[in-house]
């Protein structure tokens, strides 16, 4: 078994899994580990729709490029990404993107190409499962606190998936849809979605799974006092 450092020094984000399902015991599993993740006030501000449904997926993701195809930017909300993007987060930012679209020999004038990878995160990868993790809107009306226990909480869902050999991959690019998900799974007016989680059995023999974007130096980041 991986030792916590191991699991999480090893995750990362894959784009391409096998059609193999992911059973409701191990979702059950998962969901319960996670549910120990710390918040303030112990609030648990996480409500999360699992969900395997086929014909769900595909009808979130269809509604969501159909709002893309039509021109429209984001639908959220929340605003996930900087509205000024300035280094070194710009420059990683670029950096990651590059190093993708290299790895995967895809032209930056292609732009065919690119909304197609860019399209393959709303058909999930290929993944049989997506977590959409919502919070209650007054949570984060001119509050950020919530926002911070389910960043936590996503990160407890991801290593809880490496136990049973699973793979994922966080998702901000529904965060800019989250209106348009929440319209189609017809949740309740209070809730929001901050993010999706992409949950399966990576394929290990897809090029583009072997992408390891860079991490920034210890002493970038860290002051020793």
């Amino acid at each position: 078994m991986s030792t916590i450092i191991e699991a999480i020094t090893n995750r990362s984000s894959k784009r391409s899994y096998l059609a193999k399902p992911v059973s409701k015991e191990i979702q059950e599993k998962i969901l319960k580990a996670a549910s120990m993740t710390p918040s303030g006030a112990n609030m648990q501000p996480w409500v999360v729709y699992a969900i395997s449904d086929k014909d769900v997926l595909k009808n979130i993701g269809d509604a969501i490029i159909e709002k893309m195809s039509a021109g429209v930017e984001n639908d959220q909300f929340i605003q996930y990404y900087p509205v000024k993007w300035r280094n070194p987060y710009k420059k990683r930012r670029i950096e990651t993107g590059v190093g993708l679209y290299n790895l995967m020999e895809v032209d930056r004038k292609d732009v065919e190409k690119r909304t197609q990878m860019w399209h393959d995160n709303f058909r999930w990868f290929g993944a049989s499962t997506v977590f959409f993790v919502f919070t209650d809107k007054d949570l984060i009306d001119n509050a950020q606190g919530a926002l911070i226990d389910c960043g936590a909480y996503m990160q407890s869902l991801m290593l809880g998936a490496k136990e049973f050999g699973l793979d994922t991959c966080p998702q901000g690019s529904t965060t800019e849809f989250g209106k348009v998900v929440a319209d189609v799974l017809k949740t309740p007016e209070n809730l929001a979605l901050l993010y999706s989680v992409v949950i399966g059995y990576a394929d290990e023999g897809a090029k583009i799974n072997s992408y390891q974007p860079s991490r920034a130096a210890l002493e970038d980041y860290v002051t020793f006092i």
